[in-house]
């Protein structure tokens, strides 16, 4: 059985790196800064933009592992809350928290949650397996950041789906399969990687 067997499912950051307290610590951390500067890649839409924060959240749960990932989004969300302009669009703030998109923010942590744990004990090397992975993460994600919506902005369920999912299901979907496409793609690296040692 290689290091890189399927019957020992981890994440791909395990795959790649030791697992110290440094190389985690330094992951966290990679994971947030790469969560905001994806942040940043944003197509404007009210009330909710549309940014490449949800594709990162994905790969970061998957690449981390659970605890890992679900750390490194509560990094981002704490970076965020002590005023660094993390958030879409350069925002920053308890504000962004408790406002319109608040939910989504905090529906990282538990989408790179369950990204990471689906990675830990089924694996993701497999594009179909990384694929269901993510859709369950952007489900995730958009339930609560729907929830939030409806209660921030008083809105009906109508007026919730209409606002918060409708227009994101598209790029929701896009995104959901370019992640799996890049986990896969790391994966098919890693094992040629170590079939070369």
């Amino acid at each position: 059985m290689t290091a890189l067997s399927p019957a020992r499912h981890r994440p791909l950051a395990d795959a790649l790196l030791p697992r110290t307290a440094v190389v985690s610590t330094a992951l966290v951390l990679g994971g947030a800064l790469l969560t905001a500067g994806a942040a940043q890649v944003s197509v404007p839409l009210w009330p909710v933009p549309i940014t490449g924060q949800t594709l990162a959240v994905l790969l970061v749960g998957s690449a981390l592992g659970a605890r890992r990932g679900a750390m490194s989004m509560l990094v981002y969300a704490l970076l965020g809350v002590v005023g660094l302009p993390v958030f879409a669009a350069g925002s920053a703030g308890v504000g962004v928290l408790v406002g319109p998109s608040g939910g989504y923010v905090v529906g990282f942590v538990a989408a790179a949650a369950l990204v990471g744990w689906i990675a830990e004990r089924f694996g993701d090397r497999p594009l179909r397996n990384a694929a269901l992975s993510f859709t369950l993460g952007t489900v995730v994600t958009f339930a609560a950041g729907m929830g939030w919506l409806a209660v921030s902005l008083g809105l009906d369920l109508q007026q919730t789906l209409e606002y918060g999912l409708y227009p994101f299901v598209i790029g929701g979907a896009v995104k959901a399969l370019v992640g799996a496409g890049v986990i896969s793609l790391g994966w098919t690296a890693a094992v040629r990687s170590a079939t070369r040692r």
